[in-house]
């Protein structure tokens, strides 16, 4: 009966929802926003890609040290809160001081901060909160994504032509940039701080802190709801799948790459369409050109994210990461034609995997361990994942200035799909289980605890 009211999360959950969604699109407005539109003004694309790829990286040997550990961290909430202030100190900074190696310093560091903000701190309350229904939740939290990188291109069309028609007339680039990136990023700004302002105020850890339940699942008591948090807290700690544990098993391999292969083409490609969309010239006027299509993208990266979080809850991470693959598959085939009519409907389909592709590391994390577990498999699967992501600015960069540019670039995202399907195809939750019953007898725990889904 619960399941049918897909929507019904209560109003504590859609205050965690909202606060996860603004800290999504912090990474998106600090990290993809200047790669994607202003990397001229900041160095060019390759050396933002680059920077962006190394603070990736710092961010994934943060949680990685964390897994060791992350069943002691006593607050991810309050982690969550600190990386939110780090991440608009750091916007605010990049608004105010103008192009130049500290103002890429500023960059990296928000680039990392933001990602671990939202994709790792505030994802793991996620999976605490909604730890059957994660699929769906994470699916409408991802809309961030799509409409982050719409607005972008609204907001870049709208103000950059105003701002650089003053260039020559008493106002050099620099400035004109800057005061372009001034009036880009403050509505973003906005919407971060009201959602950080949010989480504080509204959230916590767990929801029976705050008289809330797992999945708004009101049919427990009370008295249920704290034993359970009682017990999953002083499990967390003793959790069997250490760090090692988890990379020696095959099956964790087998679903991560996918997802995070999802994530490097994604990803990559939402900070090259401009280059992408403008090499088309005046094919896709009748749309309304670079702006045009990228909200096309967005509204179907929209409906992508929560018909694909819906197949998750439904069927598996398993059923919906595979059928991602094969709508990236297609998105490649088509792409790779050369021609702007399959290339806008390649774009389309990019959209889709695009808005399902953050949604899968809480999932499975959640799905195919136990929630006790929860926290240290995803502070595996997590940066991993996010490990083959942050290759995907540099690499779809250098691919679009092959002498096939975006076609390039779509023929790669055909090849690497059929690898993730193949690779899904070989994942059995079955096998993961037979580890964590070896693991729990080898730490004396009992076998008999139902993990959470396994689809």
């Amino acid at each position: 009966m619960q399941e049918k009211k897909s929507i019904n999360f209560g109003w504590r959950g859609w205050m965690l929802i909202l606060w996860v969604a603004t800290a999504f699109f912090s990474y998106v407005v600090i990290g993809n926003y200047p790669l994607n539109i202003m990397a001229d003004f900041y160095g060019g694309a390759q050396t933002l890609s680059l920077i962006y790829t190394g603070a990736s990286i710092v961010g994934i040997i943060v949680q990685l040290i964390f897994s060791r550990k992350a069943g002691a961290i006593k607050s991810w909430k309050g982690l969550g809160v600190v990386m939110g202030i780090v991440s608009i100190v750091c916007l605010i900074i990049m608004m105010l001081i103008p192009a130049g190696i500290p103002w890429l310093i500023i960059y990296g560091i928000g680039t990392a901060i933001s990602a671990l903000y939202g994709t790792w701190a505030l994802s793991v309350l996620v999976g605490v909160w909604f730890p059957r229904r994660k699929g769906t939740v994470m699916g409408i939290i991802t809309f961030a994504f799509p409409i982050g990188n719409a607005l972008i291109g609204n907001f870049a069309e709208g103000f950059f032509g105003k701002m650089f028609a003053s260039v020559g007339q008493g106002v050099d680039m620099a400035k004109a940039a800057q005061g372009s990136a001034l009036v880009n990023f403050i509505p973003f700004l906005i919407a971060i701080i009201v959602g950080l302002l949010i989480g504080i105020f509204f959230t916590k850890d767990f929801p029976e802190q705050c008289g809330a339940y797992r999945d708004n699942d009101k049919s427990m008591t009370p008295e249920m709801a704290q034993k359970m948090m009682e017990f999953e807290e002083m499990n967390r700690k003793t959790s069997v799948w250490t760090t090692a544990h988890t990379f020696k098993s095959p099956d964790f391999w087998l679903i991560t790459i996918p997802m995070g292969l999802l994530l490097f083409f994604a990803v990559g490609s939402m900070t090259q369409t401009q280059a992408m969309i403008s090499a088309q010239g005046a094919a896709y006027d009748w749309i309304g050109g670079y702006s045009g299509v990228m909200l096309v993208i967005a509204a179907f990266g929209i409906i992508g994210s929560y018909l694909f979080g819906l197949l998750d809850t439904k069927c598996g991470t398993k059923t919906a990461v595979f059928v991602s693959m094969l709508f990236m598959i297609v998105s490649g085939i088509l792409g790779s034609l050369g021609s702007a009519t399959p290339l806008f409907i390649a774009f389309i389909l990019l959209g889709m995997f695009m808005g399902a592709s953050s949604n899968y590391t809480v999932s499975a994390a959640v799905q195919y361990w136990r929630i006790e577990d929860f926290p240290s498999v995803f502070s595996a699967v997590n940066p991993i994942a996010n490990l083959i992501n942050a290759f995907g600015p540099t690499v779809v960069a250098a691919l679009i200035a092959t002498s096939l540019g975006t076609q390039a670039v779509f023929i790669a995202t055909g090849i690497f799909g059929v690898i993730g399907a193949i690779l899904c195809l070989l994942f059995k939750p079955a096998r993961i289980k037979a580890y964590d019953d070896k693991y729990r007898e080898a730490a004396g725990k009992p076998l008999d605890d139902v993990l959470v889904g396994r689809k």
